[in-house]
């Protein structure tokens, strides 16, 4: 499982030229579930997401988490994360989870990771054609993989 979470102060995900959800400060995160994922996966990847100490305290360090500034994440299912392109020019997604796996995982992240925050997480929509935009903050970018846990 892959997540690329991106530091904003704001976002929003369009569908069918209609704002599906939109945040203020906080995370957007876009998530990857490939084949091999399993719920340890998950629960490793909400806690590290939950605590990860990106925000400025009042001396201008990264020092607080999300939970700390009482921030809003908004989360994006985005199976390209794990697109291969070791061989040409057009990426493979093999390992990319199909949605009959993958949307449940989906699912299941978005609720146990309210149920961490004490908040609901918004979302796009699962397999839908969504237009994301955001202001990326700092800008800062983090990349967290649950099978490289360095």
């Amino acid at each position: 499982m892959r997540l690329v979470i991106q530091r904003v102060t704001s976002a929003q995900v369009v569908i069918d030229e209609n704002i599906h959800a939109s945040i203020q400060a906080g995370f957007l995160v876009l998530l990857g579930i490939e084949e091999a994922d399993k719920d340890e996966d998950s629960a490793y990847l909400i806690s590290k997401l939950a605590g990860l100490r990106v925000f400025s305290d009042s001396d201008g360090k990264m020092n607080l988490d999300i939970q700390q500034i009482n921030g809003e994440i908004l989360l994006v299912s985005q199976f390209t994360l794990h697109a291969s392109t070791k061989k040409g020019n057009r990426p493979s997604f093999i390992k990319a989870a199909r949605p009959e796996q993958a949307i449940p995982i989906y699912e299941k992240f978005i609720s146990d990771l309210s149920i961490l925050l004490h908040k609901p997480v918004k979302s796009g929509v699962f397999g839908a054609d969504m237009n994301v935009s955001l202001t990326n903050d700092g800008p800062v970018t983090i990349l967290m993989d649950s099978k490289n846990r360095e």
